[in-house]
C-alpha cells in the first residue's frame, strides 16, 4: 500500500467526487438492508394471516381475510420494489461519482507520466526499452485505475454492507448472529495468505507482459529486415516462447483465485446450513420467529456478493499495488539534464569547447578526451573520423542531450549548463545520424517545428534539401501519409526529409551528424549548396565519413580515438599527410575501384 500512497495526492483533488460517492454508498446500502426487514414482517404475517384464515372457515367474513391478507403482501411486495429501485438509483449515482473519478485520475496519471517522459535524459532511454515504457503508461495505468474505480468501490461498498448487516443481525439475536459470522475469521485469514501469493505473482505477470511488449515492438518495427534474412520461423519460434512464459505466470495467478472464489462458496453456504439448523432451534424456543430466519437468509445473501468481491478487490489493490510500484520507478526518476531558471537568450553561433572529456554513463566507454576546439559565428566546420572516434558524441553534447563529464562547452561565451535548455534548443537544427520520421504526412514532418503549417515554408525546406521533385512525384505528394519510421521511403529521401526539417526550423546553429551518407554525390553537392545560401551568417557543424562532403568547409576536425588528431582546411591537412591525407588517398582508391573501367 505504500506505493499506492503516491495517488492520495489525487483523491484530495477530487474529492467532491469521492465524498459525495461514499455518501452514495452508505446511502445505497441503507436501502440493501430494509428490504429484509420488510421480509421478516411479511413472513410473521403470512404465518399469523393463515392461522386467522383457517379459523374463519365457514364464515362469510373469511374473504375479508383473504382481501386484507392479499392487500397486505402486495403493499409488502411494492415496498421491496420500491426499496430496491430507491438502492439501484443511488447505486447509479454511487457509479457516476467514484468510477468517473476514476477515469479522470488515469487521465491525469498518463499525461504526469508522459509529461515525465519527456523530461528524463537520453541516457534514460538507451537503459529502458520502449516497450516497457509504453507498458507502464498502459497496461500499468489501467490497473492501478481499476484500483480507483471497482476496487475503491466494492471496497467502500463491502465495509459498508458488513457493518450494517452485522448491526441488524446482531440486533435480531446474537446466538444466531454470532454462529453466522462463525466462518468469517477463517476467510479473512485466507484471503490474508492469498494475497501474498497474488501480490508476488502479479510483479511477474507485468514484467513478462513488459518484457513480451517489447519483444513485439521492436519486432514489428524491424519486420523489414526479418523479412529480408527469412527469420519469421525463428522469430515466431522466439515470441511464442515469450508468450509462454506470459502465459505460465498468468496460469499460476490463475490457479490461485480459482481455489479461492469455491472456497469462499463454501464458507457461505456453511453460513447457510448454521442459519437454518440454529434459527430453527431458537424458534422452537420461542427467542425468535421464523420471519427471523428469512431475515437472516437475506442478510447471507447480501453478504454473500461483498465477501466474494473482497477475494477480487484484494486482487485489484495487489496488482494495483504491484503496477504503481512500476510506475513509481520511472516517475522518482530524475533527468541528468536540468535547464536552469532563466530567460531564453538569442543564439549569434559562436561554440566553443574547453578540455572536454565524456565518458557514457550506461557503459563507461570514454568517447572523448580532453577535446578542444572553437567555432565563430556563421563558420561551417567539418568533423571526420573513422567509425568510434568521438564524431557523435560531439554533437550529442552540443545538443546537450548530455552533460560533459570534464570541461565546458560554451556557447556564445555562456557555458551551455547556465542555458535555458529549451530556448537553447529551439534555435538550434539537428539532423541525427540515425533518421526518425513519424507516422505522419511528409508535410506534418517537415513542419515538426511549427506551430502552424505553411506549405510554402515546406515547399521551400524540401527544394533546399534536394527531396521536392521526389516528393511531387507521389501520387499524394506532400500529403503522402509516410509509414511507421518512414517505412515507405527510401533512405536517401528520408535522409534528406529529416535535413528539409531542420532546415524549416531556419536554425541559428545547424548540425548535420552523418546525414548525407545515402545520398548520391550529385544530391550532396546541391543540398550543400543551398546550405550554404540558407545558412549564410549562421553556424554550421557538418559531421560526415566522405570528405567530398566537407572539402570546402572552413575548418575540418580530424577525430582519433577520442581527440582531435589535425585540424584545418582541406588544403592545409592534405599538406600534412596523416589521418586526414591517409582518409582522403582510401576513398579515392574505393571510387576508382566502384567506377566502371573505360571502353577500349
Amino acid at each position: 500500500m505504500k506505493s499506492l500512497a503516491y495517488l492520495n495526492k489525487f483523491f484530495y483533488k477530487y474529492r467532491w467526487r469521492l465524498v459525495p460517492g461514499v455518501l452514495f454508498v452508505i446511502i445505497s446500502n441503507i436501502f440493501g438492508v430494509l428490504p429484509a426487514q420488510v421480509i421478516r414482517i411479511s413472513f410473521n404475517l403470512v404465518a399469523e394471516n393463515i392461522q386467522i384464515y383457517h379459523l374463519y372457515a365457514g364464515f362469510e367474513r373469511q374473504y375479508v381475510i383473504y382481501d386484507i391478507f392479499g392487500a397486505s403482501l402486495l403493499l409488502f411486495g411494492v415496498l421491496v420494489l420500491a426499496l430496491s429501485l430507491l438502492r439501484g438509483l443511488f447505486l447509479f449515482f454511487m457509479r457516476q461519482t467514484i468510477i468517473l473519478m476514476s477515469r479522470h485520475i488515469e487521465f491525469d496519471l498518463k499525461n504526469e507520466i508522459y509529461e515525465h517522459y519527456q523530461l528524463l535524459s537520453l541516457a534514460f532511454y538507451r537503459r529502458h526499452n520502449t516497450g516497457d515504457l509504453m507498458n507502464r503508461v498502459t497496461e500499468d495505468v489501467s490497473r492501478v485505475r481499476m484500483y480507483l474505480g471497482p476496487g475503491i468501490m466494492y471496497a467502500i461498498n463491502t465495509v459498508v454492507l458488513f457493518v450494517l448487516t452485522v448491526y441488524a443481525m446482531m440486533s435480531v439475536n446474537t446466538r444466531l448472529a454470532f454462529f453466522s459470522l462463525l466462518p468469517m475469521p477463517l476467510l479473512v485469514l485466507s484471503i490474508y495468505y492469498v494475497n501474498n501469493i497474488i501480490e508476488l505473482r502479479s510483479e511477474k505477470i507485468q514484467e513478462r507482459l513488459s518484457a513480451l511488449s517489447s519483444f513485439v515492438q521492436e519486432n514489428l518495427s524491424g519486420i523489414r529486415v526479418i523479412k529480408s534474412y527469412v527469420r519469421e520461423d525463428f522469430v515466431n519460434v522466439k515470441f511464442s516462447h515469450e508468450s509462454e512464459n506470459y502465459k505460465t505466470q498468468s496460469m499460476e495467478l490463475t490457479k490461485v483465485q480459482a481455489l479461492f472464489f469455491p472456497m469462499m462458496l463454501l464458507l457461505v453456504g456453511i453460513s447457510s446450513v448454521l442459519i437454518i439448523y440454529i434459527g430453527g432451534v431458537e424458534v422452537m424456543k420461542g427467542n425468535i420467529t421464523s420471519g427471523n430466519i428469512a431475515e437472516f437468509i437475506v442478510y447471507l445473501g447480501q453478504l454473500t456478493f461483498p465477501v466474494m468481491s473482497l477475494g477480487w478487490v484484494s486482487s485489484l489493490i495487489q496488482r494495483a499495488a504491484a503496477s504503481q510500484k512500476r510506475i513509481n520507478e520511472f516517475l522518482f526518476e530524475q533527468p541528468e539534464i536540468f535547464s536552469p531558471a532563466v530567460l531564453p537568450k538569442p543564439v549569434t553561433g559562436k561554440i566553443e569547447f574547453n578540455n572536454v572529456s565524456f565518458v557514457y554513463p550506461d557503459t563507461g566507454i570514454e568517447a572523448l578526451r580532453s577535446v578542444s576546439f572553437s567555432v565563430e559565428p556563421g563558420q561551417l566546420v567539418a568533423i571526420i573520423g573513422r567509425t568510434g572516434s568521438g564524431k557523435s558524441t560531439i554533437a550529442n553534447l552540443l545538443m546537450r542531450m548530455y552533460d560533459v563529464t570534464a570541461g565546458e562547452v560554451l556557447i556564445d561565451g555562456y557555458p551551455l549548463k547556465q542555458l535555458n535548455l529549451e530556448g537553447y534548443r529551439s534555435q538550434v537544427g539537428f539532423v541525427p545520424q540515425e533518421v526518425f520520421l513519424f507516422s505522419d504526412t511528409i508535410a506534418n514532418n517537415i513542419a515538426f517545428s511549427a506551430d502552424v503549417l505553411d506549405i510554402n515554408a515546406v515547399e521551400q525546406a524540401a527544394k533546399d534539401a534536394a527531396v521536392y521533385k521526389n516528393i511531387m512525384e507521389l501520387e499524394q505528394q506532400f500529403q503522402t501519409l509516410i509509414g511507421e519510421r518512414g517505412v515507405t521511403l527510401s533512405g536517401g529521401q528520408k535522409q534528406r526529409v529529416s535535413i528539409a526539417r531542420a532546415i524549416m526550423k531556419q536554425p541559428q546553429i545547424l548540425v548535420f551528424d552523418d546525414c548525407l551518407s545515402a545520398v548520391d554525390t550529385r544530391t550532396e553537392e546541391e543540398i550543400l549548396g543551398n546550405l550554404g545560401r540558407v545558412m549564410k551568417g549562421k553556424t554550421s557543424v557538418i559531421i560526415a565519413h566522405r570528405i567530398s562532403t566537407i572539402r570546402n568547409a572552413e575548418k575540418i576536425l580530424v577525430m582519433d580515438e577520442g581527440h582531435i588528431a589535425e585540424q584545418g582546411t582541406h588544403q592545409e591537412l592534405m599538406e600534412k599527410q596523416g589521418i586526414y591525407f591517409d582518409l582522403y588517398e582510401k576513398q579515392l582508391l574505393e571510387e576508382e575501384e566502384a567506377s566502371p573501367a573505360p571502353e577500349n
